[in-house]
């Protein structure tokens, strides 16, 4: 394992991170946390291909939906300025997205996974479209909403990025990595966050290993159900009934399991090469971002410290207690449990302590970022190997639960800054 930086404090997190690395074969990771806007831990470690290449302290992994919690960012942006409102309809900003019943649909509908455009499966016919920015917008306008916009939540696990990023577009009047360039990574000095990675940048790329999109209906919902809380008994006893029976038991508690793969898995998608060049450059903001864990973390410890970092505000006091506001706490479509989603992010998983003021999102295969302003405390972590939910897996929450303890371990001297 290698670093530039991990904080005495921080030991805990450090040995969290190196009991994951794979033993023996191909992988890597990285993991880099900010406390009180100040480097506590900057780690990296394993092989960022098949073939043995070091990871380095600039390798760009990706990072499927941790990618829609900066895509958000970007909108929050633009609605800080004044540009958007929450509680206007997209079609203000995107007219022709007033098709086929979405005209009364809201920017924070959109955020909130409340618009019930999740259902990529009946959009289009292969994934291998998902590389065609334009088409998938049109997609996006000729789209119909699976339930009444507004009366329930859905995880649009891959259309997020199209609705939110291409609002993003037609708003700024840019295209989506130029507004990430002059909004995130030129502010925050950021080394490693793309949404189509350029041309000079491609030999930084982590190659993605043994990681799998779903097929079928029965595959995605092994998939899908979470790791338990150590409280959670229903869940823990769900985990153990075999695909078939999961099924079962999830449709007896009221949830559509064929919402899983309407959302997250259209034709092709376990055929889909996520590690090809054309994949690597093409804009997909829900689930295509490529970043480098230290870019993540900055992000976020701006996130968690009221929209400023080292003096660089990419937002304005205040408007990150807006964004940060639980929308819906109920269990919508798609994911078995309640998200308690906010503006474009989710809750924050441990295998233990409370995060009840924590936001962020995590992603497919293991990554994930987030903060926790009560704490100041901000995480990025980026991984290539194994697979996971679409939130994350245990390996994500083992750091959290690291990260808070150290966090909450402090003399209390030092967390005296902490708001009530």
């Amino acid at each position: 394992m290698h670093s530039t930086r991990v904080h005495r404090s921080f030991r805990g997190v450090a040995d969290a991170f190196r009991k994951q690395l794979p033993v023996g074969g191909p992988g890597g990771a990285a993991l880099c946390i900010y406390h009180q806007g100040e480097l506590a831990l900057d780690v990296w470690a394993g092989t960022r291909d098949r073939q043995g290449t070091p990871w380095t302290p600039d390798t760009l992994s990706l990072s499927f939906s941790t990618t829609k919690g900066i895509t958000a960012t970007l909108l929050h942006i633009l609605a800080a300025r004044g540009q958007v409102d929450y509680d206007a309809p997209v079609a203000r900003y995107w007219p022709a997205f007033a098709q086929n019943g979405k005209a009364a649909i809201t920017v924070r509908q959109l955020l909130c996974h409340e618009a019930g455009l999740y259902a990529i499966r009946r959009m289009i016919g292969s994934a291998e479209e998902m590389r065609d920015w334009p088409h998938m917008l049109e997609r996006m306008e000729q789209a119909a909403p699976a339930h009444a916009p507004g009366s329930t939540n859905g995880y649009h696990g891959l259309t997020f990025g199209w609705l939110v990023g291409g609002l993003v577009e037609k708003v700024s009047g840019k295209p989506l990595a130029q507004v990430l360039h002059e909004e995130l990574a030129t502010p925050l000095q950021l080394d490693g966050c793309y949404i189509g990675v350029p041309d000079g940048e491609l030999g930084r790329c982590a190659q993605l290993i043994a990681a799998r999109m779903p097929a079928s209906r029965n595959r995605t919902a092994d998939m899908t159900v979470p790791p338990p809380r150590r409280r959670n008994g229903a869940v823990r006893e769900l985990k153990k009934l075999p695909v078939r029976a999961a099924l079962g038991a999830l449709r007896a508690s009221g949830f559509d399991p064929d919402s899983i793969s309407d959302g997250l898995a259209p034709r092709g998608m376990a055929a889909f090469d996520w590690n090809a060049r054309e994949t690597l450059q093409s804009c997909i903001p829900g689930a295509g971002g490529m970043f480098n864990a230290r870019s993540l973390a900055k992000i976020y410890a701006a996130l968690g410290n009221d929209g400023e970092f080292h003096g660089a505000r990419i937002l304005p006091r205040g408007a990150v207690a807006r964004m940060a506001q639980v929308q819906n706490r109920e269990r919508g479509h798609v994911v078995p449990l309640p998200m308690q989603w906010r503006l474009g992010y989710h809750r924050v998983f441990t295998t233990g302590p409370r995060t009840p003021h924590a936001f962020g999102h995590f992603g497919y295969g293991g990554s994930g970022a987030w903060c926790d302003p009560s704490r100041q405390l901000a995480v990025g972590y980026v991984v290539n190997y194994g697979v996971g939910t679409p939130f994350g897996d245990l390996r994500m929450w083992q750091i959290n639960t690291a990260a808070i303890r150290a966090v909450d371990s402090l003399p209390e001297l030092i967390r005296q800054w902490l708001p009530v």
